[in-house]
């Protein structure tokens, strides 16, 4: 089924607008402050739909061209990022491939050689050639390399090692630190899974104590928080969904209370996601917190709770995204006002792709031609490179991570 969705109704969107003489502090000034950015976007584009019924539009030509380059060169602003080169390297090749961007089989292999470069003798992936391996950086290059698809780029992981590293860091408890000696969280605990999952290393040993460990993490709000006993979050509950799911544990979830406190994240006005209870809303959470809904679903229908379309107002999130988030140069931001980068352009098109679509469904605003590829929402990956690394990894001989 094919829908093409209609933008709110501009006197319903202002009846959300946070009222003036509200009492006053620091978080309701700097909402009110985004809400009238925002409401200020969507005045001039239904000023714009007397010209142009087509628009809101994506500026596909002009993200491509911004995301391309950034292959090539990033400014010094991203000298901070050093230490996560792979990560670089999938928020740029993602959002590309959801753009349906083909790369040149020379260019996948340079960044292959590069990414090889950060694979530690021990296991693992650095965030550069030569640093400590690190879980972060390793879920980001498997997925980079998987983005890549070649025969050469999923050749770089060295799987032995890798569920050396696994092992190295997994915890008594069943959680995982993000390296030898690390910090412990959620994300290390779905980075470990994800890959795992992905390359054919996941074992019983591996993941002994994992999915109880990962609902100690969730609070009594519904979310999950990045340890126990500490505040509920869009990434990590993200994480602790999805690392669930990929145990077949989701039923150990109490689904019904993520599902509501995953709703009330949706702005009312703004049609984003905020991360946190009383936090502005955030375009990377179009992800996060959006990208749990598809998992949520199959574990309702196993439940026999049946959803027939998106639990979230789809629209409303493409609308805060194509509307409030696209830079007309190219990339995207986390709100009005902010500056483009690369990170919130890979999750706010990651976010855009999920809100279209629903199984088989397409729910798209505006137009067809705002139309992306879909992605996994488990690995947040396209699903038929997900399949073609599922084939390949698991038609390896299996001595090979034991």
């Amino acid at each position: 089924m094919e829908t093409i969705l209609q933008l709110r109704n501009i006197n319903e969107i202002k009846k959300y607008l946070t009222h003036p003489d509200s009492c006053l502090n620091k978080t309701t000034e700097d909402q009110i402050t985004v809400e009238k950015l925002v409401f200020k976007k969507f005045e001039e584009l239904h000023n714009c739909l007397r010209v142009n019924e087509n628009l809101p539009h994506i500026f596909k030509e002009q993200h491509k061209k911004f995301l391309s380059d950034s292959l090539a060169y990033l400014p010094s602003s991203y000298e901070t990022l050093d230490a996560s080169r792979p990560w670089l390297c999938y928020w740029i090749l993602h959002p590309l491939s959801l753009l349906g961007v083909k790369l040149e089989d020379s260019y996948k292999n340079r960044i292959a050689n590069f990414l090889a470069k950060c694979q530690s003798p021990n296991g693992g992936f650095g965030g550069g050639p030569g640093q400590y391996p690190h879980l972060a950086p390793t879920y980001a290059a498997v997925n980079a390399l998987v983005i890549l698809g070649t025969d050469m780029a999923l050749k770089v992981i060295n799987r032995q090692k890798l569920f050396e590293f696994l092992q190295s860091v997994k915890q008594p408890d069943g959680s995982f630190a993000m390296h030898v000696g690390g910090e412990v969280d959620i994300r290390g605990a779905y980075c470990a899974l994800s890959v795992a999952s992905l390359t054919g290393v996941l074992t019983k040993e591996l993941v002994n104590n994992t999915a109880e460990w990962i609902i100690s993490c969730q609070t009594y709000e519904g979310g999950f928080a990045g340890c126990p006993g500490l505040e509920a979050h869009g990434g990590y509950a993200f994480c602790g969904l999805a690392a669930l799911v990929i145990l077949n544990k989701g039923h150990m979830c109490d689904n019904q209370a993520l599902l509501r406190w995953l709703v009330q994240k949706q702005m009312g006005l703004e049609g984003g996601f905020q991360g946190r209870t009383n936090k502005l809303v955030d375009s990377c959470y179009s992800f996060w917190q959006g990208g749990a809904f598809p998992l949520l679903y199959t574990l309702l229908t196993k439940e026999g709770i049946t959803p027939s379309g998106h639990l979230f107002n789809e629209g409303a999130l493409q609308e805060y995204i194509l509307i409030c988030c696209q830079n007309h140069q190219g990339g995207l931001v986390d709100k009005p006002g902010k500056p483009r980068d690369i990170y919130h352009s890979c999750y706010s098109i990651s976010g855009l792709s999920i809100a279209q679509h629903f199984l088989d469904q397409k729910h798209v605003l505006s137009s067809f031609r705002n139309e992306l590829a879909s992605t996994h929402p488990l690995y947040n990956v396209r699903p038929d490179l997900v399949r073609k690394a599922l084939l390949y990894f698991h038609s390896l001989p299996s001595n090979t991570a034991t």
